[in-house]
C-alpha cells in the first residue's frame, strides 16, 4: 500500500525493560529505537519516541534517578499525551509494560499498530 502523506509515529519499544536499570541497557534499548526511527524517518515518515520528550523534562524536574515520583509523572504521560497528535505507533523489541501501554492506548485512540518496518506505507514522493 502506498500513501501521499507522511505519517507521525511513535517508536514503542523497551526502555528499562530487562535492564535492572543498567544505565548501559537502557542506552542500547534507547539506540535500538533511535534506530528504527531513521529508518521510519528514510521511508518518508516523521519518527518521534517519548523519550525524546520526556527524558529532558524529567531532568528538568529535578528527578534524582529512574523510577521516582518526578520520572514517573512524566515519562509515560508524555508519550499517551503525544499520541492525541500521531497518527500511528511502530512496536519494536522485546518484553516491554510501557511499549504495551503504548499500544493499548493507540488502539483506544484508534490509531494504527504496526509491529514491522515494512508494515508502514510507502510514501508517495513528488518527482
Amino acid at each position: 500500500m502506498k500513501i501521499n502523506k507522511a505519517l507521525w509515529i511513535l517508536v514503542a519499544g523497551p526502555y528499562r525493560s530487562g535492564t535492572n536499570d543498567d544505565p548501559e541497557l537502557i542506552e542500547a534499548n534507547v539506540k535500538a529505537m533511535n534506530e528504527m526511527a531513521l529508518k521510519v524517518l528514510q521511508k518518508g515518515h516523521m519518527p518521534i519516541l517519548g523519550e525524546w520528550i520526556a527524558l529532558p523534562l524529567i531532568k528538568e524536574a529535578g528527578s534524582k534517578k529512574i523510577g521516582d515520583a518526578i520520572f514517573n509523572e512524566i515519562f509515560h504521560p508524555i508519550a499517551i499525551r503525544l499520541q492525541d497528535k500521531l497518527d500511528a505507533v511502530l512496536r519494536i523489541g522485546g518484553a516491554s509494560q510501557g511499549a504495551d501501554e503504548m499500544v493499548n492506548q493507540a488502539q483506544k485512540k484508534g490509531l494504527k499498530v504496526y509491529y514491522s518496518l515494512e508494515e508502514i506505507p510507502e510514501l508517495i514522493t513528488a518527482s
